[in-house]
């Protein structure tokens, strides 16, 4: 099998989402009893969230206890989640894999804003098990995947052959589309506790392998270097 350059999404690809939001929760809960002197926000956040309210997180929450959702309330409660050190760990899986001794190399690419992800990034402990990290939103929103921008920077950054490089992520929406357009190989990790459920659109934005964790990797790697048939 020759050298993989594996490139890793960072979202409930390597750690659950869901935790950042919990910590989130917790922060703007934090933030909301010491300038409001107003408890239990982050039982309301969790309750509006299970409820599929995603979008509108905040707004009912502060409902829920009677409070006005007024434009700047919420702009700071946001500002105070995408800003809070998060409280996250790398999953298990993804932790025995990473912290392997390393073969070939190593990257990321990540959307969101970027000091929240750089946060996570930092609170993971990644800088030490991977060799580049991808912002994508260092270059503007507009560059967030499926642009090609980040997949032509580890091209340039890699110096390999296209199927070389395996991208290892979530989201069929946004995630698969363009690396495989460019000869790259993918691998969609799907874990049971993940937060985009949405099924690819068509075929062009499905992964070529499917996996429940990282335990599962380097059987979805050895069958991509083989060239194995895969039925979608």
């Amino acid at each position: 099998m020759g050298e993989q350059v594996l490139v890793f999404d960072l979202d409930d690809t390597l750690y659950l989402e869901r935790d950042f939001a919990l910590s989130g929760f917790r922060a703007v809960d934090a933030w909301l009893a010491h300038h409001l002197g107003v408890e239990g926000f982050a039982g309301h956040c969790e309750a509006a969230a299970a409820r599929g309210h995603s979008g509108r997180v905040f707004d009912t929450a502060l409902a829920a206890m009677g409070i006005a959702a007024d434009e700047a309330l919420v702009s700071q409660l946001v500002t105070v989640y995408r800003g809070h050190q998060p409280e996250i760990t790398l999953a298990n899986d993804a932790r025995r894999y990473l912290e392997r001794v390393r073969v070939g190399l190593r990257a990321i690419i990540t959307d969101g804003p970027a000091a929240t992800q750089q946060a996570k990034v930092k609170a993971l402990g990644l800088e030490a098990l991977v060799d580049r990290v991808i912002f994508t939103d260092l270059w503007g929103r507009e560059f967030w995947k499926p642009h090609v921008r980040a997949y032509e920077a580890i091209e340039a950054w890699a110096n390999v052959k296209p199927d070389a490089l395996v991208y290892i992520a979530d989201n069929p929406l946004k995630d698969f589309v363009t690396p495989r357009r460019r000869g790259w190989q993918t691998v969609m990790v799907v874990r049971e506790a993940r937060v985009h459920r949405t099924a690819a659109p068509d075929e062009a934005h499905q992964a070529d392998r499917r996996i429940s964790d990282l335990d599962e990797l380097d059987d979805a790697l050895r069958s991509l270097a083989l060239g194995e048939a895969v039925s979608r």
